[in-house]
């Protein structure tokens, strides 16, 4: 796993490593693919990308306070999300930047240290 852990103000999750189908964040390992909320994280059974639907980001869509921000990590290279799912997370003022998983665990990082209202949903490499 790569180790990637920055210091975070309060009792905010950060991510501190990701690979071999596993994340450590706030030092706890999490098997397989998570949403990792700014208070929490959370076990997802993530679709491929292209198969994403409001449904299977539901936890992003009703976390309070509400995200301004969504990364999506795709595993190892990233991916084109539906034009659908795009439109729906803008109706609810949620932007999307879609990207490779490490990308993502870097950026939610660096934007969570800012106390930025992001979340990641991260499919995990193996």
């Amino acid at each position: 796993m790569v180790d990637i852990t920055p210091e975070l103000p309060g009792e905010r999750q950060v991510i501190q490593a990701y690979g071999e189908g596993r994340f450590r964040i706030s030092d706890v390992v999490h098997e397989g693919s998570v949403i990792v909320l700014p208070e929490r994280t959370l076990a997802w059974s993530a679709p491929p990308p292209e198969a994403m639907t409001v449904e299977s980001l539901a936890a992003v869509l009703e976390a309070e306070p509400r995200i301004e921000l969504l990364l999506l990590g795709c595993g190892r290279r990233a991916a084109t999300l539906a034009g659908p799912l795009r439109q729906a997370l803008r109706a609810r003022s949620i932007a999307v930047e879609v990207m490779d998983t490490g990308a993502a665990c870097r950026t939610y990082n660096v934007l969570a240290a800012e106390e930025r209202r992001v979340a990641a949903a991260l499919i995990a490499i193996v």
